[in-house]
Parts: structure tokens; C-alpha cells; sequence
């Protein structure tokens, strides 16, 4: 297996990227179509966009972009075929992408982590008036991938109520990449 940028692995890599969320994210892009243009959105100068190949093909696909100017960039999305899940994939995408990001001054990488599947304590409650007090509570019965991202380092620094409909929050997460001055 070996990372490369998008746009070096060609159109067929960008047919695959494509396949790839709409199988595994199909509440964010619910037609292949849809998937295709957020892929071809990834490949432009400003943003980073890269994926994990072997000799059948794309494995995953990350992508990110700035943020906050100079400081903050935003891991959007992820996305590992399914039949190689949990083997390293997804973990050497984002480490992958965290040295990119580095690379260019960048110190923090952030992400909001869709909770759609009621996979969280999270799903199908109102978190108001206090969502910090049921964000603190948070548990995972349901295998959401926040714990994939608390592996790698990154932490919960907030949540977005309702973000995709009552009940379905925003999980946002973030990680110092640069050490401070």
C-alpha cells in the first residue's frame, strides 16, 4: 500500500474515492453522482487530497482544507473501503495527511464527526439546555468513529446540537500537530 496525492492517481482513482464514500457515508452523499463532485471538489491547489492504493485499486481517501488561516486546517472527509477496514488504512491516511498539513505551518487539524447512525449517548436526545454537560457523558454502544480519532490523538472540543436534524449532533474534534512556540 502507498499514499499518493488524488490528482497523480488519476480519473479511475477519482471514479473509486467516489464509490468509496457513497458506499460507506450514504446519508452525506446519497447518489454516486453527488460523491463524484465532492471528490473533484477535493483536487484543487488549496486543499490536500490523498489516497491509499495497492494493486486493486483505491483503498481510501482522505481530504482537508484550511480553515482558519495559518492555523487550523479541517480533515474532511475519510473514508476506507469497507472489505479493508480495520487494517491500518485509515490510520496511515490520517497520519499521512496530519504531515501534509504540517508541512505547510499548519499547527491544528480539526473535524466534525457526524453522529447519524445513533451509534453515541448522544443520538436521538435533546442536548439542550446543556450539551457540554451530555458531550462530557458521552459513551460509544454503537461504534461510532470518535474513538478512532481519540486513538490517534484528538480530542472532543465541542458538539453542534441538531447539526443534521434533532438528534443527529456534530461531534468536533481537534489535534495540535506543531508543538507551541
Amino acid at each position: 500500500m502507498r499514499i499518493i496525492d488524488l490528482v497523480a492517481a488519476g480519473e479511475t482513482a477519482v471514479q473509486q474515492a467516489a464509490a468509496i464514500i457513497h458506499n460507506t457515508m450514504p446519508e452525506g452523499w446519497p447518489t454516486f453522482d453527488e460523491a463524484v463532485a465532492e471528490v473533484n471538489e477535493s483536487v484543487t491547489h488549496e486543499r490536500i487530497s490523498r489516497v491509499a492504493v495497492d494493486d486493486s485499486g483505491v483503498l481510501g481517501w482522505i481530504g482537508a482544507q484550511e480553515h482558519y488561516a495559518n492555523h487550523v486546517w479541517e480533515l474532511h472527509p475519510l473514508a476506507v473501503r469497507r472489505d479493508v477496514q480495520r487494517q491500518g488504512i485509515g490510520r496511515t491516511l490520517v497520519l499521512d495527511l496530519e504531515d501534509r498539513i504540517r508541512e505547510r505551518g499548519i499547527h491544528t487539524v480539526f473535524l466534525g464527526s457526524d453522529e447519524l447512525r445513533g451509534e453515541t449517548t448522544l443520538a436521538g436526545v435533546d442536548l439542550y439546555p446543556d450539551p457540554l454537560a451530555k458531550l462530557q457523558a458521552i459513551r460509544n454502544p454503537g461504534g461510532h468513529p470518535y474513538e478512532f480519532y481519540q486513538k490517534l490523538g484528538y480530542v472532543i472540543v465541542g458538539v453542534v446540537p441538531d447539526a443534521n436534524g434533532f438528534g443527529k449532533p456534530d461531534i468536533y474534534m481537534a489535534k495540535r500537530i506543531a508543538s507551541p512556540p
